[in-house]
């Protein structure tokens, strides 16, 4: 059975859920599709809030913009840059009438914190749940506006008509049943985040965030850009890799050794403070996140949920003990290749938030940016995409009938693939190679160990299969899937890594550790015949 909507939106995170709600404005039928269910998005990792210049008289756009820059390192589109902060405090406007609950100061404005890196207090908040509470927001909007979800499946591929370079559905698996259908749209947008979930078990990421629909995309001939840059979080707890708030440092938390010496400025950008921390923990040194200054009531006031998870998970108190942190993978600068509006060299797709590589922060994300580039460039390719539908006359879907039974035989080939390799090892070991040789510090030989491992890892994919061959709720399918696309978005990552013989931003080579003025250019893959073609382009 196939459906035709107006427009339909792969993922049900902040970015998603921006888009759809926008979209619904100029379309009548708009559905969002994921794996998982929206409290479940990425989005809720984004805690310590939203950036915006609300205060012109203390602040102003244009340092929003040079301190956004900075830490893109020449890599920006200026353009993608001031359009965000330009349009920051109507964001935050439109979130604060929509209902999201943001901590207020004396005087019933706003509150704002720092964040690393920027030049002003900027960053609105809500607590240390900043993330979370617009996305409820979002969801509850989304359901007052009647837009349809449909959870719990997972894209298997794009529909494309060749001729005309033009997008037409997706193939997906109902992930509670197993059933394998088709749903076609005038508009698709791509909101499926991003591909932090390759460094499996060192990662903030879900389980979900798994990259694969970038993949998928790079098979149609969508262009791939910067998938090189991966941002680490200084900060997170060192048994389990769950995430400690930026907002952390940003109140004035310090940053020590087991000798009690702080080390460096904790509001140094990601990169600087995150690669002087794993430094030290391979040196032998054990590295602390100190709060216990900040005593249990600002605590409990401005970090509820940090202090409940530590307490959760370590036994330990904020206000009384040393927090022991390491690095973690957090946020891809990379993803498909779009211009401002947010379309992609394929027409009637568009992408946004951590799935689009728009270059809004280059080589590296200034803290507090991402929920803001999220939803202010959702609500952007929401109206783009809403819009580009009214020149769109409905489509025969049953010519693309075919391609749903090769879908469905390939489901049931995985089924029938022997299982002498378990692929969750392998997944594990993929992990760890990553973070140890792809990770915060990187370099040729190490590079190509990697890569060879991985192109070995995609010849046994004919000797893993699932352990599971149920139809309802098998996890072990849903995952097996994910896995063959990780794989090859892997291989791209290190490809990209491999092709900038520079550092810059999230990317250090220790075999060229400077930047070089060549090098100012975006990494862009695309595939043509099974092979990658990487260049630097503008």
């Amino acid at each position: 059975m196939s459906y035709i909507y107006d427009v339909l939106i792969i993922g049900n995170g902040g970015a998603g859920l921006s888009a759809a709600i926008e979209a619904k404005k100029y379309s009548s039928k708009v559905i969002v599709i994921s794996k998982t269910y929206p409290t479940s998005s990425q989005t809720c990792q984004a805690q310590g809030g939203i950036n915006a210049v609300l205060n012109d008289k203390i602040d102003s756009i244009n340092n929003h913009i040079l301190d956004t820059a900075k830490v893109a390192h020449k890599l920006e589109n200026y353009e993608a840059i001031k359009y965000m902060c330009t349009n920051a405090k109507d964001t935050i406007k439109w979130l604060d009438d929509l209902g999201v609950p943001f901590s207020r100061n004396n005087q019933d404005e706003i509150a704002q914190r720092n964040f690393g890196a920027a030049s002003y207090p900027r960053t609105c908040y809500s607590s240390d749940y900043t993330g979370l509470k617009i996305l409820h927001t979002l969801f509850d909007t989304c359901l007052k506006e009647n837009i349809n979800f449909l959870n719990d499946h997972q894209v298997l591929s794009f529909i494309k008509k060749e001729e005309t370079n033009t997008i037409k559905g997706i193939n997906l698996l109902n992930i509670s049943d197993g059933v394998v259908s088709q749903i076609f749209a005038k508009s698709i947008i791509i909101a499926s985040g991003g591909y932090g979930g390759l460094y499996h078990n060192y990662t903030t990421n879900s389980t979900a965030t798994t990259g694969e629909v970038l993949n998928l995309a790079l098979n149609i001939g969508c262009e791939l850009e910067n998938m090189e840059f991966v941002q680490f979080h200084p900060t997170t707890l060192k048994q389990n890799r769950i995430l400690i708030s930026e907002s952390a440092r940003g109140e004035g938390g310090y940053l020590i050794d087991q000798n009690g010496h702080r080390f460096i400025d904790e509001l140094k950008p990601r990169d600087e403070v995150s690669r002087a921390i794993y430094t030290k923990i391979e040196n032998g040194d054990k590295i602390y996140l100190d709060l216990r200054h900040l005593g249990i009531e600002k605590l409990k006031e401005i970090m509820p949920q940090e202090y409940k998870l530590v307490y959760d998970f370590t036994g330990l108190k904020l206000d009384i003990d040393l927090i022991e942190i390491t690095p973690s993978a957090h946020y891809t600068m990379g993803g498909i290749k779009v211009d401002i509006d947010g379309k992609t060299n394929i027409k009637n797709l568009f992408a946004c938030g951590e799935a689009a590589s728009n270059r809004v922060h280059g080589a590296n994300r200034l803290g507090g940016n991402s929920l803001l580039e999220i939803i202010t460039f959702g609500k952007l390719v929401g109206k783009n995409a809403g819009l580009n539908t009214n020149n769109i006359t409905t489509f025969d879907t049953n010519i693309y009938k075919h391609i749903l039974l090769e879908e469905k035989e390939n489901i049931s080939n995985i089924y029938k693939q022997p299982n002498r390799i378990n692929f969750q090892d392998v997944k594990i070991s993929l992990g760890k190679e990553l973070f140890t040789h792809a990770g915060l510090f990187r370099k040729e030989s190490e590079l190509l160990s990697v890569l060879k491992k991985i192109k070995q890892w995609i010849l046994e994919i004919k000797d893993m299969g699932v352990s599971d061959k149920s139809s309802i709720y098998n996890t072990d399918l849903k995952e097996f899937i994910e896995f063959k696309n990780m794989l090859e978005l892997s291989s791209i990552l290190i490809i990209s890594a491999l092709n900038r013989k520079e550092s810059r931003g999230a990317h250090y080579r220790l075999d060229h550790s400077t930047s070089q003025k060549e090098f100012e250019l975006s990494t862009t893959v695309k595939k043509t015949n099974k092979t990658f073609e990487v260049e630097l382009c503008n």
